[in-house]
């Protein structure tokens, strides 16, 4: 089980913090990543992971203005997300091994 938890409405070129903590005994062998599902997307598409000993990974569009990062005492993930731009409007998705899910959070970017 993941609980996601820090969406909502920004204005452009401000911050926000998404927080997914897992429900589980074996945190530190997650994967996890965050997706996000713009509002005219088919598809999701992959924003940011991070493994059990804290290597991190960006996909490009978000590389310099998003940071991940976990706390595997709280079997949370963190991201914060600065800069943000119009473009970044999407629900966004905790995931956990490619296989668990989160429930997605709302973050509109809109001045």
């Amino acid at each position: 089980h993941l609980a996601e938890s820090g969406g909502g409405l920004v204005q452009p070129g401000g911050s926000l913090t998404l927080t997914c903590v897992a429900s589980t005994t074996i945190f530190t062998e997650y994967t996890i990543r965050w997706y996000r599902q713009a509002p005219a997307a088919n598809n999701r598409e992959w924003v940011a992971g991070i493994s059990g000993n804290g290597e991190a990974l960006y996909g490009d569009s978000v590389k310099g203005r998003f940071a991940i990062s976990r706390d595997n005492t709280k079997n949370t993930v963190v991201l914060q997300m600065n800069n943000l731009k119009p473009e970044d409007t999407a629900v966004y998705y905790c995931n956990a091994n490619e296989v668990w899910w989160g429930q997605g959070l709302l973050v509109t970017v809109s001045s």
